[in-house]
């Protein structure tokens, strides 16, 4: 299911776990490659997109980094693309929204961007344990 352990996935790639075991099988995947969690799955006519970042070892991105994903849920809450959004420092979901494609598309935008600050957070050190950041 995972081209590249680490990376973000291309929508194609998202895994479907519209069935218990389906997503019990893509959780457990990415706890093996120690990634991200990322799927799409059909809820009646319309679908859900989850991220979850606690199938991964690596540390979560703090809360002032999350402000862009959070706004990006919003911004799809606003127009109309999704019904409801959920965002914290290790999960998010965003529902219903009309079509898998859609879905997809939107499942591997903020998987890339969790990815992407995930790594950014590992990368740059932290300015000072008083919150100065």
């Amino acid at each position: 299911m995972l081209t590249s352990a680490g990376m973000p996935l291309e929508a194609a790639l998202i895994p479907d776990c519209t069935t218990p075991e389906a997503h019990r099988a893509a959780y457990r995947n990415a706890k093996a490659n120690d990634v991200i969690f990322v799927c799409v799955a059909r809820r009646g006519r319309q679908w859900k997109v989850q991220l979850d970042a606690m199938s991964s070892s690596k540390p979560y991105v703090p809360d002032h980094a999350m402000a862009p994903l959070r706004s990006a849920v919003e911004a799809l809450v606003l127009d109309g693309t999704a019904e409801q959004g959920s965002v914290g420092a290790d999960q998010i979901s965003l529902w219903p929204i009309e079509t898998e494609s859609r879905a997809r598309e939107i499942a591997a935008a903020f998987h890339a961007a969790m990815y992407g600050l995930q790594q950014l957070h590992m990368t740059v050190p932290a300015r000072g344990s008083d919150g100065d950041s």
